[in-house]
């Protein structure tokens, strides 16, 4: 039996059933000039399993290859995920806990990566401000040009403009931020790719190739999801349990890192043009889903920042 999975960008993905009843993950991959990021991906993911982080263990090739290759098509199989869902509903209750403990597992054992060792480095680097502020110009005069807007595309062009008045403020936010570490993170750690099965973590899924990035980014972007961030004020003592949790788990953590977590998801986000921009440059990628996301994203972004100085002092209390 095989089956067709909706979800997958840059790859089609499929459930594979066997004659014995077991079920497996194929993901067939669109670029085949890619494949070398790809195995380093794979690789990555297989560093994290075998530190004890719950990630799903990929099938080699008779050969021993991570990834089969046949003409122009490459796949790598993976243990199927039975009975989870994604983290896209938002994290609630005890999955604050649960989700914290094995992010902190996983940066802890991503630490020792022989890719790059963790190093602390100035918070500018979250985000180029000035970059930020010649892409939302852009994207504004983009839109001013057009005769009609779609009701997306409206609200993109009045998010990058609020967005583009308080870039003066995502400044000031990085600018008092201490040196925060870098080091080999996930990647991708967005609610699509957290599986859960109740409060527990089922699966950490689709890692990109290690890259050495702020671990206050990383933790932010499950921690201060616009999908969780929108439930409710709950969030707000959630995600101290999760960082709890988290030094719980990985004791050589910093603080400030820690504590940072917020400010960085907030100016990241505030800074960005995605999915504003998809309309003008991949209009083919925007569907009901990415504009419900976009306008969670920007709304989530502006309660980081209107909270942020409240839950900063709350950070300071838990992991101090």
């Amino acid at each position: 039996m095989i089956t067709r999975i909706a979800a997958g960008t840059a790859t089609a993905n499929f459930v594979v059933g066997e004659e014995s009843g077991g079920r497996w993950f194929a993901k067939v991959y669109r670029d085949g000039g890619g494949l070398e990021r790809e195995r380093a991906a794979v690789e990555l993911a297989e560093f994290a399993r075998a530190g004890g982080v719950p990630v799903p263990g990929v099938r080699r090739t008779c050969a021993g290859d991570l990834i089969a290759e046949h003409g122009s098509l490459a796949m790598s199989v993976w243990e199927y995920v039975a009975d989870a869902e994604t983290a896209e509903g938002g994290l609630t209750g005890e999955r604050w806990r649960t989700v914290g403990a094995v992010l902190g597992r996983l940066h802890r054992r991503l630490a020792s990566h022989p890719a790059a060792a963790p190093a602390r480095v100035d918070a500018s680097g979250v985000r180029d401000v000035e970059r930020s502020r010649d892409l939302l110009d852009q994207l504004i005069s983009e839109y001013g040009r057009r005769s009609t807007l779609s009701s997306f595309e409206s609200f993109a062009l009045d998010a990058a403009q609020q967005k583009r008045a308080l870039l003066d403020r995502v400044a000031v936010i990085l600018g008092r931020l201490p040196e925060l570490t870098q080091q080999i993170v996930h990647g991708d750690l967005a609610s699509p790719n957290l599986m859960l099965r109740g409060h527990e973590v089922a699966g950490v899924i689709d890692f990109q190739p290690p890259t050495a990035r702020y671990v206050s980014w990383e933790i932010a972007r499950i921690g201060c999801d616009p999908r969780t961030i929108v439930l409710g004020d709950q969030w707000m003592t959630g995600l101290p349990e999760l960082l709890v949790a988290y030094r719980g788990e990985h004791p050589a953590a910093r603080p400030e890192d820690l504590i940072a977590t917020v400010a960085v998801g907030c100016a990241y986000t505030l800074a960005s043009t995605y999915p504003l921009a998809e309309p003008l440059h991949d209009p083919d990628a925007v569907d009901p889903s990415l504009e419900a996301y976009g306008r969670a994203r920007h709304e989530a972004a502006l309660i980081l920042l209107a909270h942020l100085d409240e839950v900063e002092a709350v950070l300071r209390d838990h992991v101090r």
